[in-house]
Formats: C-alpha cells, structure tokens, sequence
C-alpha cells in the first residue's frame, strides 16, 4: 500500500496517535539484560510504532532478534523504535501500511524475506478501539474498519508469512481482558478479541503437527497512545487503570516478557494458550 492510501486511512478521531505527544511517557525500555532466548532470529512485529509493540520490539533485539517495524502511519514513532532496535545491535524495517489490506501484508513479508531471508516469530499486535456508550452509536463503517484491523489483519498477516514459517516457528496474537471480562463502552473492540481468542485457539490446533506453536496475550490496562489519543471516553481515562486490583495501569515494559515468553523456547511446550498480564484480574480462560 502506498503511504497515501495510508494516509487516508486516519481516523478521524486521531487514532492510532503518536508516542512522541504523550505524556506521561510510556516505558518501553526492557528490565533486564539479554540472554540471547531470540540470538540471529527474526521477528515481526505489527503496530511496533508505540506502545506494547514497541516495548516488544525491544525486548526481542535486546534477546537478538532482528525486528521488521509494521506500522501504519507514525513515522516519527516507528523510526524511534527502529532506532531501539539498533542501539541493541541489531537489525531493523520498518514498513508502513495498513494490515488490513491483505496485499499490504504479502508485500511486507515479501520484504522482510527479501531483506532477511527468514520469519521466525510472528507477532500479532497491532489493533485500534473507539469507544461508544450506545450500541446505536457504532457505525458501519467504524465496525467493519475495527474488525479489519483486529481480526482481518491476523489472519492476512498469517496468510502471507505462512509459506516461511519452519518447524519451530511461534506466532504470538494480541487479544485483550475485555474478550474475557466485557467492555460495556468497547463493543466491537471487544467482539473482536474474542475472534483473536478462537483465532488463536483454533490455529494452534491447525498448525501444530507442523511444530509451529500459536498463542496469545491479553493485556489489561495499559499506557499505551491507544487510550488517550481517542481509544477511551474522557470519564473512563479520567481514572484509567485504576479498578483493576493493583490499583493502577500497567506499563508496555510490563506486557513484553509474556510475548517474549511465548516467542521464544522457554514456551516450547505450550500452544493454543493465553498469557494475562492485567494488573490482578482473575478471568476464565
């Protein structure tokens, strides 16, 4: 896609808003140095511009990953992620465009191919929310263009990677508490995690003869640009995180080491399953 059918794709709300504006600053940065669970593979990552992604893409250079940055129009964001990736010593694309567009997504993994010769680790990140207090209130278009983005997105970015994925090979989907506990203003957000969820259930059980491992994270509330840029009604980001158990939102840095987990080795021995990191709320499943 080109980056002026991207640019064209801006909500008007928005989304998906820069890193760089907010503040306070997410923290990104990895807790721990590197012990090598990710040395000379290579990873994709989807909506790595900010937020979760980023934190992400950073913690898997640090391992010794390579990154390829999908974003869809946070230039300044994405090269700032970039430029994290590097400072591990590692190696990073970035390529802009929409997930939703099944062609865009062929043509990113065509690239990274092209410029790294393999795909190791898929990660499924990338996602927007528009929140709504009245079903009424959610259009056509906002419904279908949310669930392109959230559910579409996976199942084209996974479309186009399979033919490069090895024995071995771990994709990680981003779902969400609200799948398990409901969003009273997050309606088709939340419909669509629950669709990541089956995804990722049913996925795992297809692909798991072939030695590729699918699982998922479902993050709480997290500081992330995603809520304040127009992701959240002023009254709900008004006390943002703080009636989940520990009181408080979480970090991005706080949300990556599951995602690492499940990319990595230390996970070999589990697929179809859904990590939570979400502040202390208990769910099923």
């Amino acid at each position: 896609m080109r980056e002026t059918e991207t640019i064209e794709m801006i909500h008007e709300d928005a989304l998906p808003g820069h890193e760089s504006a907010l503040e306070p600053k997410p923290e990104w940065e990895p807790r721990y140095p590197g012990s090598g669970r990710l040395q000379d593979k290579v990873a994709i990552v989807t909506g790595a511009d900010s937020g979760i992604g980023r934190a992400v893409a950073a913690l898997y250079a640090r391992e010794g990953a390579h990154v390829a940055i999908l974003y869809l129009c946070e230039h300044d964001d994405a090269r700032m992620t970039a430029d994290i990736v590097r400072g591990e010593g590692r190696e990073a694309l970035t390529i802009a465009g929409d997930v939703g567009d099944k062609g865009f997504c062929e043509g990113a993994v065509a690239q990274v191919i092209e410029k790294f010769g393999r795909i190791d680790v898929l990660v499924n990140n990338a996602g927007e929310q528009h929140p709504d207090k009245d079903i009424t209130d959610i259009t056509e278009a906002q419904l279908k263009r949310t669930f392109q983005t959230n559910i579409f997105g996976q199942f084209f970015m996974v479309q186009a990677a399979m033919p490069h994925l090895k024995e071995g090979a771990a994709i990680v989907n981003c779902t969400s508490v609200t799948m398990y506990q409901g969003e009273p203003e997050l309606l088709d957000y939340s419909s669509t995690k629950g669709a990541i969820t089956a995804f990722t259930r049913s996925l795992s059980m297809n692909l798991v003869k072939k030695g590729i491992r699918v699982n998922a994270v479902a993050p709480g509330p997290i500081w992330t640009p995603l809520n304040p840029m127009g992701g959240a009604s002023p009254d709900k980001l008004e006390n943002f995180g703080e009636d989940v158990p520990m009181g408080r939102p979480g970090q991005p840095n706080e949300v990556a080491p599951a995602f690492l987990f499940l990319g990595c080795e230390d996970s070999s021995y589990m697929s179809g399953q859904v990590l939570h990191p979400n502040g202390g709320t208990v769910v099923n499943g």
